[in-house]
């Protein structure tokens, strides 16, 4: 079923400007969809190994632009790697823009639910059918985690891995009643069913930068949604590392965000 764009509820969302630079139709039940921005070799690498696994057997792959400027998504490429859609965000944001993007995209053409896993090729695409699976036995929020017994954590720089295990996991865990270890993760999925439910309305400007992240794994175990989380694979180059947060500044940010989605800050009024 595709979304009626007139519908009462379809009207209130708000959405950022995008451009559809590509589109080829929607031909599976589910899509993986790939947030990036100037990721280079790094996206490039995760399409191939996706090609070599056949995700687009299981799902249609559409890529979200933020705005990237290194030519890595070239037309030839993407065909290639059956990519079928492309979109490219022109309205303001950060990541919870490009998202909210894709995610109303994914909606209007009638996606049962969506998989989304980062541009930057640290996460392994071989788990993308386990998620798929997840939704498909009814699932609404599936959560990877490097940090469940067979997910593999490398390269993690120290102080992330003690971010995410002392702070970010653990009160996010306490303040939504779901027990939670990798939160900080962008490798997930939503079912069609939760992302549309008006309890929850992902489609507000005030998500613009890591909000949506924090908020949906508060958001859904309260409203009891069915979770789960998988254990994935993320290694992390060694040397510089493929990461839109960096510094104090950054950090700061997104211990806010944590806290003010713990207190229910961005719940709909």
């Amino acid at each position: 079923m595709i979304t009626d764009k007139t519908d009462n509820t379809r009207l209130s969302w708000e959405v950022p400007a995008y451009e559809e630079s590509l589109w080829l139709g929607r031909s599976k039940r589910w899509c993986v969809v790939i947030p990036v921005i100037n990721e280079g070799d790094r996206i490039r690498s995760l399409l191939d190994r996706m090609s070599r696994l056949a995700i687009s057997e299981h799902a249609d792959i559409i890529i979200v632009d933020g705005g990237s400027t290194d030519n890595s998504l070239d037309a030839e490429f993407l065909r290639r790697n059956e990519v079928r859609g492309l979109l490219i965000k022109r309205g303001p944001g950060k990541l919870s823009a490009q998202l909210r993007c894709v995610y109303a995209f994914a909606l209007d053409q009638g996606y049962e639910g969506i998989v989304t896993i980062d541009g930057n090729d640290k996460d392994d695409p071989d788990a993308i059918p386990q998620f798929i699976a997840e939704l498909d036995k009814g699932t609404d929020f599936v959560q990877g985690s490097r940090f469940l017994e067979g997910g593999v954590a490398e390269n993690t720089p120290k102080s992330r891995d003690l971010a995410i295990r002392l702070i970010h996991a653990p009160l996010l865990s306490l303040s939504s009643g779901f027990k939670w270890t990798d939160t900080t993760q962008g490798f997930r999925a939503y079912s069609r069913k939760m992302l549309l439910d008006t309890r929850i309305l992902p489609f507000r400007n005030v998500f613009m930068t890591y909000e949506l992240l924090a908020y949906l794994s508060y958001r859904a175990p309260k409203l009891g949604f069915q979770c789960k989380e998988l254990a994935t694979v993320r290694r992390y180059p060694i040397g510089q590392v493929p990461t839109k947060i960096n510094g104090i500044k950054g950090n700061l940010a997104v211990l806010a965000v944590l806290f003010r989605a713990c207190s229910g800050y961005y719940n709909p009024k």
